[in-house]
């Protein structure tokens, strides 16, 4: 069974094998956890995104972790849905996000890896519900994955996850 943590703080400086970021479709670098993400792992990794791109939603690829510092080794590039109030899927997509980057981490012989709160900020999507969803879809995916690490990026988020996790306890 699959350890998941959650913490606050920098995914750029996680301790695991790979990280997830919360990119969007074109894979070339955002604003964000992406942009942060962007500029830790330096140049190369929107050439590398862009050779692989473009992603759609709900789904992930990964690139070479570049610049990022030992052990990250991977990046897991996972396309979120923008929130349209609820009644468009958004749900559905991001649970996928986390089943593939899940799915993609598994092929890459990850063991460790670290999640932002996917959708969450200029997408829109509810802190609240987006923490339900990706602490029941970690929880439920079958992986090889032994560590996750739900990392936020300020304490209202981390808030979130913690009820998340104390909800499915």
């Amino acid at each position: 069974m699959v350890e998941i943590e959650v913490v606050m703080g920098d995914i750029t400086r996680e301790n695991v094998d790979a990280i997830v970021t919360a990119a969007n479709e074109s894979l070339l670098g955002g604003g964000g956890v992406d942009g942060a993400v962007h500029r830790a792992a330096g140049p190369r990794l929107a050439q590398a995104g862009g050779a692989i791109g473009p992603c759609e939603p709900g789904n992930a690829m990964a690139t070479p972790a570049f610049d990022l510092d030992p052990p990250v080794r991977h990046i897991i590039h996972a396309v979120g849905p923008v929130w349209e109030g609820g009644g468009h899927g958004e749900a559905d997509v991001l649970a996928s996000c986390y089943r593939r980057s899940l799915q993609v981490a598994d092929e890459l012989g990850v063991r460790s890896i670290a999640f932002p709160a996917i959708a969450t900020g200029v997408y829109g999507y509810p802190a609240d519900q987006a923490a339900r969803i990706a602490v029941a879809t970690i929880k439920s995916t079958p992986t090889s994955v032994h560590r996750v690490r739900l990392v936020a990026f300020d304490e209202d988020t981390r808030q979130h996850l913690q009820a998340a996790m104390a909800a499915t306890a």
